[in-house]
Formats: structure tokens, C-alpha cells, sequence
């Protein structure tokens, strides 16, 4: 998949199947999107485009800098190379760019520079000046300018509609395998593992804490997960606490992993954290005695649920 930083850089003539959006979380309803779209140039020689957008446009429309996102570019962009995607073009998205009329924006940018031959878009897309086109201007556009619109409706589960939005709701709820079964995997955060104050070891639970992480991932709400992650090929099942230790004084927001039998040191290396299922909320508890107790019925929890669980 060739990942091109804007539209001006891409020069490829080939007609394209296009879609157009953040496409945040490659969630089910992006994968039914991708796959028809990928399916559908493939069938005809064309080469599959998606057209996406960073920064986020709310956070240049509505200066809404403390949006949080469920995939990182490096994320969304391994999302969609495993889903078969020809091309992905990140646009940089800034108010000059959402001024465009609807026909500047179907004009300059679609057909002049991505050569769109059809368009594969979800039943709620807008687009141009203030949003102010939908599926009808784009279908007149289409007959002007030569290309096919193909419209997917929604993606239901349980009769409720999925979007980037109710899965980050999910995740802020602590409700992980609610936001795993909207996105179609596991909801995953990359950091580098640094040294911590040791009180995990003093008590028989030794961790990896977990920095650098990505300003704009969302982070779910602070509880105790189950999780998983790959080091050297193979994989290791864990505990993980986010929150901010009131039980020792802690402060700050804090991502710690308690791997099951593994003690290797991490110290420097880069993991990424799958996550299963939430076990509770955050606690604080009187004592460190009453603290290792129910992190001991925290690892039963998780080491039942690996058991009956098929990873690979």
C-alpha cells in the first residue's frame, strides 16, 4: 500500500474506487466500506483510494484539541494495508481546505487529482463548505463528471448503529469488549516500557509501566483489564491497572501490566496492549496487604478467562 502525505503528491493516472473520511478505529462499518471498495477496482483495474484527513477536522473546525482517537496514523494505516488497500492518501486538513464549495471539493480535488471513476461512501457522508452536501449533491456530481456513487448503509449490531463515536464512548466507559465487538479486534495502545518505583515488585507483582504514548490515543477508563501483548513472537497474558495508585499516593495517570508467568525485563522496549475485558473499577484500599489480595483474585480473573479465551 503506498501511503502518499497529500492530494498535490499523487500522481498516478489510473482511474480510482474511492472513499472518502477519518475512518478513526477501522471499525466493522469502515471494514464493509474497504472491502467492497477493494473488491470492486480490483474487478475493474482500477486502483483503490482512500481519502483521509489529519489533523482531525474537529480539532481544526471546533479547536477541539482535547479529541482523543482510537487509531494513530501508523495504526489506521496497518488497518487498512491488511484489508488490501492500493493507496491511502492523508490530506492536511485545515480551514482553508474546508472552505471549499461542494463542487470545488468533487471538482479539483476528486476527479482532477485522484481520478475517481466511483465512489464508495457510508449513508451519512458530507461534504464541502459547512458539510453542506450530502449523497444527493454527490450523486448529482457524479452525472456531471462522469463517475459511479455507491451508498453502504449502516452497520447494525444489536440494532445499534456503529461509528467511531460510540466506541470511544465504550472505551471512556470502560466497556472494552463492547468497543472490541464495534471495532472487529482488539482495542490495542503502543508504549515504551520505562522503570517505575518498584512497589508492584515489593508485593509479588512485578510491572511494566507503560509511557510515551501517542497525545491523541484515547486511553480507556481506569480500572483494572485484562490484556494481552506479543514480545519476540510470543504471547504474553497479563493484568493491567490504569489509574492513578491512590492506595500508595500516587499521582498522575499511570498504565501498568502485571504479566502472568513471565519476569523478563522490558525496560526500554516498545509493547503494544491488547485489551480483553475490564475486571473492575479503580480502587483504594487501606493497605498494601489488602491491595496484593485483590490483585491475587484479579490474576484468578484473568488467568480463568485465558483459559476459555482462543488467542493467537
Amino acid at each position: 500500500m503506498k501511503v502518499i502525505d497529500k492530494v498535490d503528491n499523487y500522481h498516478d493516472n489510473t482511474p480510482t474506487v474511492l472513499t472518502i473520511g477519518t475512518f478513526d478505529g477501522v471499525h466493522i462499518g469502515h471494514t464493509e466500506i474497504i472491502q467492497r471498495l477493494v473488491a470492486d477496482a480490483h474487478s475493474k483495474n482500477y486502483k483503490s483510494c482512500l481519502l483521509t484527513f489529519f489533523p482531525h477536522p474537529r480539532a481544526v473546525l471546533q479547536r477541539d484539541l482535547s479529541i482523543k482517537l482510537l487509531t494513530t496514523l501508523e495504526e489506521k494505516g496497518k488497518r487498512l494495508e491488511s484489508l488490501g488497500l492500493d493507496t491511502l492518501v492523508i490530506h492536511p486538513f485545515s480551514r482553508e481546505f474546508s472552505r471549499l464549495t461542494a463542487r470545488e471539493y468533487v471538482e479539483r480535488i476528486l476527479v482532477e487529482k485522484l481520478h475517481i471513476k466511483k465512489i464508495v461512501v457510508g449513508y451519512d457522508h458530507r461534504f464541502g463548505r459547512n458539510r453542506e452536501a450530502d449523497i444527493n449533491e454527490l450523486r448529482y456530481f457524479s452525472q456531471l463528471f462522469d463517475f459511479e456513487v455507491e451508498e453502504i448503509g449502516p452497520q447494525d449490531i444489536d440494532d445499534v448503529a456503529v461509528s467511531s463515536t460510540k466506541i470511544r464512548t465504550a472505551l471512556t466507559e470502560g466497556s472494552v469488549e463492547k468497543a472490541n465487538q464495534y471495532l472487529g479486534y482488539c482495542y490495542q495502545i503502543e508504549g515504551v516500557v520505562t522503570k517505575g518505583r518498584g512497589l508492584g515488585k515489593e508485593i509479588g507483582f512485578p510491572t511494566a509501566n507503560l509511557h510515551e504514548i501517542h497525545p491523541t490515543k484515547l486511553i480507556p477508563a481506569e480500572g483494572a483489564y485484562i490484556v494481552s501483548a506479543k514480545h519476540q513472537g510470543k504471547l504474553l497474558r497479563g493484568i493491567m491497572n490504569i489509574g492513578r495508585n491512590p492506595t500508595v499516593g500516587g499521582k498522575g495517570l499511570h498504565l501498568e501490566v502485571h504479566f502472568l508467568e513471565f519476569e523478563q525485563e522490558l525496560y526500554g522496549e516498545t509493547l503494544t496492549i491488547n485489551f480483553h475485558k475490564r475486571i473492575r473499577s479503580e480502587q483504594k484500599f487501606g493497605n498494601l496487604e489488602a491491595l496484593k489480595n485483590q490483585l491475587e483474585l484479579d490474576k484468578s480473573s484473568a488467568i480463568s478467562f485465558f483459559k476459555h479465551a482462543m488467542l493467537t
